[in-house]
């Protein structure tokens, strides 16, 4: 089997090479990348050990993705992944590489009558209908009420029913119009494919930022002893995501690579739900017990755009549908994470820092 991973040198892209080349040592694994993120160019020395080969390319040119070949499975993982992408800036490169670019892609697998799995995202769901939720304040967190009006929302997290009416971001918009057109592909060209809404990962090889990465940020900055900030919602740290760990997702897309017509013609959300949240206030806590170390942490009271009080994913339906559910624990993503940078710490100081 050869396999194609657009943004193959990212975080979740160099992860599932890696892991696939490891696990399936007769398949071709090709990573394609234009190598936009800081850091991603070190995972090329790392494919070259495993016999990932690797191509420099633009998911936005054509030309770029057809020099491949031919290939059997397309894992698309090449989105600029930030949500403030376009709120703050030109949407222009969000909008070229999310979803023009997944389109290149989309055309790509029908010349190559290949399979599709494409990761969505959690933020398709509108922004007001999570924010407008019944929520409660804890000690530590925010969390999902119990009562609530809107369909898809409870106190599990938010399932596939919540409605998709609203804004959302230009990341969330991009991703949600590339879904659209996956299912138009599949059932007017037979396209197989898996699409997925996965929320938070994390894991060793991310290169965490403000607006992407938040737990490997956390953890650089604890690591180095770095200030922090908690922002928004009064500058109290309560608000919460789920975190899945990387290994999880790379179990999916493995069953979803040799089985995808358990998923074909269907959406499912994926993460690390309800076992596996945190807030910013908890994984300050846990950052501390790992490094020794304490941080100062101001607080900023302006709320961000398109931020979210609470989201934590209901993993009802694939659990109940597929032998899918997450295995790893908080602590074991953030036990992972903390030995990676202890071991690469040279390397990944100049990037995290």
């Amino acid at each position: 089997m050869k396999i194609l991973i657009t943004g193959g040198a990212g975080f979740i892209g160099s992860s599932l090479c890696i892991a696939l080349k490891e696990k399936y040592s007769s398949y071709t694994i090709i990573a394609f990348d234009n190598l936009k993120r800081r850091g991603s160019e070190i995972n090329i020395a790392e494919f070259k050990k495993n016999g990932v080969e690797f191509i420099h390319g633009d998911i936005r040119n054509f030309e770029d993705l057809d020099s491949v070949g031919h290939f059997d499975v397309l894992i698309e993982c090449s989105a600029e992944p930030s949500v403030m992408a376009g709120l703050n800036s030109n949407p222009t490169y969000v909008i070229n590489n999310n979803l023009y670019g997944s389109i290149n892609c989309f055309n790509l697998c029908l010349k190559n009558k290949a399979k599709i799995i494409f990761l969505s995202t959690s933020r398709v769901y509108p922004i007001d209908k999570i924010e407008n939720a019944n929520f409660e304040e804890k000690e530590t967190r925010f969390i999902f009420s119990k009562k609530q009006l809107e369909k898809g929302i409870s106190s599990k997290g938010i399932s596939e029913e919540l409605s998709l009416f609203g804004a959302r971001s230009f990341y969330g918009t991009t991703k949600l119009s590339s879904e659209l057109f996956i299912q138009e592909y599949s059932n007017f060209y037979n396209l197989e494919a898996a699409i997925t809404r996965f929320g938070v990962i994390a894991g060793p090889r991310q290169m965490g930022k403000v607006d992407q990465g938040i737990v490997t940020l956390w953890l650089a900055k604890h690591y180095w002893k770095q200030p922090l900030q908690y922002i928004g919602y009064g500058g109290l740290g309560k608000q919460v995501r789920d975190i899945l760990h990387i290994d999880d997702l790379i179990d999916l897309i493995d069953m979803q690579i040799h089985q995808i017509e358990r998923f074909n013609g269907k959406i499912y959300n994926a993460g690390g739900g309800l076992m596996n949240s945190a807030s910013l206030i908890e994984m300050t806590k846990i950052c501390e017990n790992l490094t020794q170390n304490k941080v100062k942490i101001t607080s900023n009271y302006h709320n961000r755009p398109a931020d979210l009080k609470v989201f934590i994913t209901d993993n009802s339906k694939i659990e109940t549908e597929t032998d899918w559910k997450p295995k790893h624990s908080l602590e074991k993503i953030f036990s992972d994470i903390f030995h990676w940078i202890n071991k690469n710490e040279a390397q990944l100081k100049p990037i995290l820092k």
